[in-house]
């Protein structure tokens, strides 16, 4: 997952139009030339710059309704407001950025153990702030990611408010590249901290960047789509997000982005799904065989990311058919598979989800499953032992049929040096499972009680 950080342009300020700068050629990562210093009085408040920057020779200021409001939306244009908010603020005594860990804190408890979610992970963004400008020397001072979040976290949510405005201006542009700079300014704006995503929310932002998430420019709808996931993590924008209009809409990037959109697309399906009821909308929505399809072709991050939102869905029966129906047991028994891989644990979770219901259970024996996890038991770690055998034994304790081809798969041997060296969850449920395999040949009863809680 990618974020783009802020550069710097060259561009005088005068009492006349800025002197455009070209904007940033994402596809060949050509960044923007550094910026001479401003200045500008840091008493003037962002009304007076914001109402001063755009107007003509002639007398007058030039009508916001002018298309060279949206024309004139640089990367010098926002950098010149944050730089002197910034300034603005170092002046003032020092008070710590309003950065509310707990907002993340309940959203990585939501996601249970298996993943986690943040925005603009995939450290593109730092990729990005490390390209040079073959074209200017090399200044010293702090990279443009570091700049740029260092500033952010100096500005309060009221000064930074007519920025906000002038890019979700941008976002209506007719220009691509203004549309482009103003996503992925917003992108970053959003990306730390809890209050800016208030505030951008508030202001009108979501409407705006949801019809990006067709554009047929790449990188604009990437800052579109991992703007959105950004404004997410903020409660208040999940209701923003949640129409069919704009789940259709990230279902989209799901299927035809980036790898870098796909993924932040399956995390922005995530953090709605974290709402109960949202599920069965984005499930009935079509958000499922694309999930499958990156869980299949997707990079370690995006089946981690495919497999996160998979499990998030399938906690309500519906869900849970829909994606054995669109394939998922396949490529889940693979991942089981391949230990060392991070995805193996997550996986099985996965699994035991989608076991919970008769079809599941069918395809996991019809694709090689039961192997798969006797193999896990045998040579997974010790969380993956323990979600094997929870596995195995859903499989097995209403199926005779099961318990039969799981001892012909030599079971037994790896489930009795579990059930004797296993953690305490583990032991637990191989003494349970190896009491099934001892069982006489009648099934055992619906009612059969167990515990299936790791």
């Amino acid at each position: 997952m990618v974020s783009v950080e802020d550069s710097h342009s060259n561009s005088n300020i005068t009492s006349h139009y800025p002197q455009t700068q070209p904007y940033y050629h994402y596809n060949h990562h050509t960044p923007p030339p550094p910026s001479s210093k401003t200045g500008r009085r840091l008493v003037r408040s962002m009304r007076t710059i914001r109402s001063n920057l755009f107007h003509s020779d002639r007398p007058g200021p030039l009508p916001e309704t002018s298309p060279n409001v949206s024309e004139n939306l640089t990367d010098s244009v926002i950098d010149l407001r944050l730089g002197e908010l910034a300034n603005k603020s170092s002046s003032a005594p020092k008070i710590s950025p309003s950065f509310d860990a707990g907002d993340f804190l309940d959203i990585s408890r939501a996601f249970s153990d298996i993943s986690a979610c943040s925005s603009d992970i995939s450290g593109e963004l730092r990729r990005l702030a490390n390209l040079s400008d073959p074209q200017s020397p090399a200044e010293p001072c702090l990279e443009r990611e570091t700049f740029s979040t260092e500033i952010i976290e100096c500005i309060s949510p009221e000064d930074l408010q007519p920025t906000v405005e002038l890019c979700i201006d941008g976002l209506k542009s007719s220009s691509i590249a203004v549309k482009r700079s103003a996503a992925a300014k917003l992108r970053l704006l959003a990306k730390n901290r809890a209050d800016n995503r208030a505030l951008i929310g508030e202001s009108g932002a979501v409407p705006a960047l949801i019809p990006l998430l067709r554009c047929s420019d790449a990188m604009t709808q990437e800052h579109a789509v991992t703007a959105l996931l950004n404004l997410s993590l903020h409660e208040s924008n999940k209701s923003l997000m949640t129409n069919a209009i704009a789940v259709k809409a990230l279902i989209y990037v799901l299927k035809t982005g980036t790898e870098i959109s796909k993924q932040n697309s399956a995390c922005a399906l995530l953090s709605l799904a974290l709402v109960d009821e949202n599920k069965l909308s984005i499930g009935a929505c079509g958000a499922i065989p694309p999930l499958v399809a990156l869980l299949m072709n997707g990079s370690n991050r995006g089946k981690k990311d495919a497999l996160t939102t998979l499990y998030k869905l399938c906690s309500v029966r519906l869900n849970k058919e829909r994606a054995v129906n669109a394939g998922a047991v396949r490529p889940l028994v693979e991942l089981v598979a391949e230990q060392g891989t991070g995805l193996a644990e997550k996986a099985m979770v996965v699994l035991s989800s989608l076991v919970a219901i008769e079809i599941g259970r069918e395809a996991v024996v019809e694709e090689g499953g039961m192997a798969a996890l006797v193999e896990a038991i045998e040579d997974g770690s010790d969380k993956g032992k323990e979600f094997a055998v929870l596995t195995l034994l859903q499989l097995c304790g209403e199926s005779v049929g099961n318990r039969g081809l799981l001892v012909r798969e030599g079971a037994i041997p790896p489930l009795v040096a579990l059930s004797q060296t296993g953690t305490v969850k583990a032991k637990q449920k191989a003494e349970t499972l190896l009491g099934y395999l001892r069982e006489p040949r009648p099934e055992a009863s619906s009612s059969t009680p167990y515990n299936l809680a790791l």
